[in-house]
């Protein structure tokens, strides 16, 4: 997600183009402090180690089953601590970088992030490699189309745990005409749409309706988007920057069109089958949210068991029959069919290539890491207000 349920998280083949918990860099409970100056030559295997019995699992609201933990606790002994404060990348990211920069995970063995957070924070050597001679669930489930995304072509330190678009959310009812990101500034919807404050999310989506691939955009070409973002706030275009609160804002009808998740309205819909996502005329974002072991975990062998478990196909099937994203998992789509055949049919769920052939997985500005700053302090200024 990229942001609450990370978006809420609501996020297989999505991925010919390949989207995206992990492990990085330390030992599994120790050494010494990292600093912002650490790069992945840091990096570090997470051992399994003896197991201490309990696991503590950092993720987005909203995005699991609520049955599960409790699955998994009874069929292992393994205590979960399961907590929801994954609201945001950059916000999650604030709140662990003094303890990760030290090697302390807080008590945390798997954190779940969005695809460009786990290279961030693989480069930080604030998470460790996989030991994959532990997962041997994973490496026989997994999608051959999340196996080599660009941001880890290996999956050396993530396991994708739901993928996702990001695109159009619409009230139907109240603005049946919308179909691209450019219709969200058509001035009769002054004061009615949303987008969200996730930089990676919204302007890639919004350089694709400017007709620009985000694999090809140039800084000048982001900060455009940027330009247009401000001018669509100052004039009152744009209502508000969003987590994944929209879909309140639609429920209420203060809103008609947001960009935000499509996991997001699949889920609104059990309550109001006029909010949908909408599928950008000019392309989606694809991304994933990843489980990574953090550099410290107090239960390296815990972790691994429990990214086993959820790539067992019917313990994800229960996962994406509640959540509505897209499974990492192979023969998710068959369980489904029998259980819901509706879930099984449904493109947000089980997209096909045609329905994906226009999106991108690019969420990154060019350059070194000096030119991505520009772009990201350019856009939190905007969000600043």
């Amino acid at each position: 997600m990229t942001e609450g349920a990370g978006k809420s998280p609501l996020r297989i083949a999505i991925l010919a183009l390949a989207v995206a918990a992990v492990s990085l860099t330390i030992a599994a409970c120790g050494g010494g402090g990292l600093s912002e100056g650490s790069d992945s030559e840091d990096v570090t295997t997470a051992t399994a180690g003896e197991q201490t019995g309990t696991l503590k699992i950092s993720n987005w609201p909203l995005y699991i089953d609520k049955k599960t933990i409790s699955d998994f606790e009874k069929e292992t002994g393994i205590k979960v601590d399961y907590v929801e404060d994954v609201n945001d990348n950059d916000e999650f990211f604030g709140k662990v970088q003094p303890l990760f920069s030290q090697a302390d995970a807080g008590g945390r063995s798997i954190i779940i992030v969005t695809d460009w957070m786990s290279t961030k924070m693989h480069k930080l050597a604030y998470v460790q490699n996989l030991d994959k001679s532990e997962l041997p669930v994973v490496e026989k489930n997994m999608l051959p189309s999340l196996k080599n995304p660009d941001f880890d072509p290996n999956r050396d330190f993530t396991v994708p745990w739901q993928s996702g678009m990001t695109g159009l959310v619409v009230r139907k009812d109240l603005a049946p005409d919308i179909k691209s990101i450019n219709d969200l500034f058509d001035p009769k919807y002054k004061g009615k749409v949303t987008v969200l404050r996730e930089m990676r999310d919204t302007l890639p989506v919004m350089l694709l309706a400017a007709g620009v691939d985000p694999a090809d955009a140039t800084t000048e070409e982001w900060m455009e988007q940027i330009d247009r973002l401000q001018e669509n706030i100052d004039n009152g275009q744009i209502r508000r920057f969003t987590g994944n609160d929209y879909i309140q804002d639609l429920a209420k009808g203060t809103v008609v069109a947001a960009i935000g998740w499509s996991g997001d309205a699949v889920q609104a819909q059990f309550d109001n089958p006029d909010i949908q996502y909408v599928q950008p005329a000019e392309g989606c974002g694809l991304w994933s949210d990843n489980m990574m072991i953090p550099s410290g975990a107090p239960d390296t062998a815990a972790a691994y068991e429990f990214m086993n478990y959820v790539y067992e196909p019917e313990n994800m099937a229960q996962i994406v029959e509640w959540v509505n994203y897209i499974s990492p998992v192979k023969g998710v789509a068959k369980i489904l069919r029998k259980k819901d055949p509706s879930l099984a049919d449904n493109e947000l769920i089980f997209p096909t290539d045609e329905f994906l052939a226009n999106c991108s997985t690019s969420d990154t500005p060019p350059g070194d890491e000096e030119a991505v700053k520009e772009v990201e302090n350019a856009f939190q200024d905007v969000l600043a207000g």
